[in-house]
């Protein structure tokens, strides 16, 4: 048996009957701890797709025993987009919560009760509206927030809204789940044993490979792909491989893979984006690793470790073997929920749990990227963006 294939061994695709994760503890309530963070989910979006949507199921379901979910603010469905596509799915789901639960859903934070507990907020909307949200929560009393990536449209407002928090004392923690992934601390411990080691991120979402498709996808993360889907690969670069835009020596496109089109979208716009891309950081102070990220890649994403010569010695799924049956379970619950969703449901828990634990007892968020992280992803994002582009279209 080969180096590789011994390494893999462990990682092949599995069998539903070999499973027995404890994972799978996510579908039952837990017990409520003592100390609790009450919790205003801002921007929910609609069932199925909205990632605040996910996020709330979550902690309803008890996966996020510290998380104690008080409010929805959603003020699209519970607005001018009541009538409109997802909003009867949200009016029925919220129905649904609201008949088993004390969850209050409200079109605005001006309009959801304050209370004495600690409160954290999760800002889940529109990129674009975050600074305005942000502003918003902290008004509300939110001592925590958990923002989703990218955290702004550009780094001046992200800058700003750091600062802002900063003079109110308020915590912003990012919801870069990716930085507590099992598969990417799997690889990155394997490379750290393995002379001459290069990393490469593979992310993949499973769009599919059309015109109508990927104008959409375009349209609707407007932000562009290095500021949205690989923003999670950028962000394991900040934070675990010195990368920077002060520290870039060099940044070399595989354009063999990569592809960048301009394709019409719903609104009749024309949008100009990254439908896959591949690239290789080489910093100044000599470390080097490459992402890789389809949006027609499918729902498996994955990291791998070559030696020096370019073989691969080690890749790492995600999910993995243990993981499988949990996104299989996961799937038959939403079948028409975003596919990749579900091989990250446990992470998404991890980072919720650590962000409500510290505003509920205090202390450090373990692992969780902070807004500091974010400033410099973002930084990286807006620098990459610009000269991938040009290298592709030369």
């Amino acid at each position: 048996m080969s180096s590789l294939a011994r390494n893999l061994a462990f990682v092949s695709r599995p069998t539903i009957s070999t499973f027995r994760s404890p994972s799978l503890r996510s579908f039952t309530s837990t017990p409520a701890l003592a100390a609790q963070a009450d919790v205003v989910l801002v921007g929910c979006g609609a069932p199925d797709r909205g990632m605040g949507w996910y996020h709330a199921v979550q902690m309803i379901d008890g996966s996020c025993p510290t998380a104690k979910l008080t409010t929805v603010v959603e003020p699209w469905f519970l607005g001018g987009g009541a009538d409109g596509p997802g909003g009867p799915e949200f009016a029925s789901w919220s129905a649904s919560v609201t008949a088993s639960t004390s969850i209050n859903f409200v079109p605005s934070l001006s309009s959801a009760s304050k209370t004495s507990n600690p409160t954290m907020a999760i800002i889940s909307g529109r990129t674009a509206d975050n600074p305005r949200l942000l502003t918003e929560c902290i008004s509300h009393g939110c001592s925590t927030v958990y923002l989703e990536k990218p955290g702004a449209p550009t780094v001046a407002e992200l800058e700003s809204m750091r600062s802002e928090a900063s003079a109110s004392g308020v915590s912003v923690l990012m919801g870069y789940n990716k930085n507590v992934c099992k598969y990417v601390s799997k690889v990155r411990e394997f490379a750290e044993k393995t002379e001459g080691a290069h990393v490469t991120f593979v992310s993949n979402n499973a769009y599919e490979n059309t015109k109508e498709s990927l104008g959409e996808c375009f349209e609707r993360n407007a932000e562009g792909m290095l500021k949205n889907m690989a923003i999670h690969e950028l962000a394991l670069l900040v934070s675990f491989y010195d990368v920077t835009v002060d520290n870039i020596l060099s940044v070399s496109a595989d354009k063999d893979f990569s592809s960048c089109q301009t394709l019409p979208c719903p609104s009749g716009s024309e949008f100009t984006d990254f439908d896959k891309i591949k690239f290789t950081v080489t910093t100044k102070n000599g470390k080097k690793v490459s992402v890789s990220a389809d949006r027609c890649g499918g729902d498996v994403s994955w990291a791998t470790v070559t030696d020096p010569t370019g073989e691969e010695v080690f890749r790492y799924y995600m999910p993995d073997e243990e993981d499988e049956a949990m996104v299989t379970s996961l799937r038959a619950r939403f079948p028409d929920a975003m596919p990749y969703f579900l091989p990250q449901h446990p992470d998404y828990i991890t980072v919720k749990e650590r962000v409500a634990d510290l505003c509920a007892n205090g202390g450090e968020a373990e692992g969780i990227a902070t807004i500091d992280i974010a400033v410099e992803t973002l930084k990286v994002a807006e620098y990459l963006t610009p000269e991938l582009t040009r290298q592709l279209l030369e």
